[in-house]
């Protein structure tokens, strides 16, 4: 693995454990996995054959039953290229991960990053999908998936509430510390989306990146992804309305408090995607990132996995 600080696994509640990797920038994102007496049920896998590989030593360093089970929270490649290593477990994941992870171009082949040993990573889709919830138990432990019911993140998000602790697995719909990223999805559906976490009595929240967070941490996450979004969606408005590019829009926009957050260059990508919301068309992902690279500079997008 690369210079990135060491994953850590911490036990959130009985038998509950989040798998955090520092430092939450590209593709080092937090997955977890409930420890039951006749299985294990993993959320999320990890972006390489290296990362994934620890991660399931981190499970069995815990648990020595088999895990049973894989939850896919979205398809992007963080969460599911180490699918193919949890051989024998029966992999899950909303109708559109499917269809998502089998049209994607693989990460390796993708020229945006810094360089990333990725491994003989394998394609492996979830083969039991849902179109809007499904339940697992982990013994007596409820843990129900929840599609979100829009475009967010991407096209296929979902939740994993875990009611009896008060825990919620949250995908990519909160970074804590970093940027989100909503090129692949839709503002004003992350917006509702991230809003509805609010119905929710989470106790614990673990974001898709970044640190954990705890009792009255957790509305204060939501509220300052809430409020990136909002920032987002006004600032593409005024944009769009001038007659400026995203990259333009992007290069004159103070970021403000936002600016220290991981991979500030997403900017450049959320208002892409805000402008073809405004235009009623799809989104020009390759564009996009060309644009998210000059902003860097021209260079690489950094990414430590």
């Amino acid at each position: 693995m690369s210079r990135a600080e060491p994953p850590q696994t911490i036990e959130i509640a009985d038998g509950v454990y989040a798998y955090v990797q520092p430092d939450g920038s590209w593709f080092l994102n937090n997955t977890g996995f409930l420890a039951g007496d006749r299985g294990v049920i993993a959320i999320d896998a990890t972006s390489t054959e290296a990362r994934t590989r620890a991660l399931l030593a981190a499970i069995a360093r815990v648990s020595d039953r088999p895990v049973r089970t894989l939850v896919n929270t979205h398809h992007h490649g963080d969460h599911t290229n180490g699918n193919y290593l949890f051989t024998g477990a029966t992999i899950v994941g909303h109708d559109r991960v499917r269809e998502a992870m089998l049209a994607s171009v693989p990460s390796s082949d993708l020229p945006y990053w810094t360089p990333v040993e990725w491994g003989a990573v394998e394609v492996e889709p979830p083969f039991l999908t849902y179109p809007d919830r499904v339940t697992l138990w982990s013994g007596d432990l409820r843990v129900e998936c929840r599609y979100v019911g829009t475009a967010a993140h991407t096209t296929n998000d979902s939740i994993l509430w875990i009611p009896g602790h008060g825990v919620l697995f949250c995908g990519d719909l909160l970074f804590n510390g970093g940027t989100p990223f909503l090129l692949m999805g839709s503002v004003s559906g992350a917006i509702r989306a991230v809003e509805a976490l609010r119905e929710l009595p989470a106790r614990v929240i673990v974001p898709g990146h970044g640190p954990i967070v705890r009792d009255e941490e957790c509305a204060a996450l939501i509220d300052r992804t809430l409020g990136y979004l909002r920032f987002v969606r006004d600032r593409a408005a005024e944009a769009h309305a001038a007659g400026v590019t995203p990259l333009e829009a992007g290069r004159e926009t103070d970021l403000g408090g936002y600016a220290g957050w991981l991979d500030p260059e997403r900017i450049v990508g959320n208002l892409h995607r805000a402008y073809a919301e405004i235009e009623g068309r799809a989104v020009d992902v390759g564009a996009a990132f060309t644009d998210m690279i000059a902003w860097n500079g021209g260079q690489p997008l950094s990414c430590h996995a």
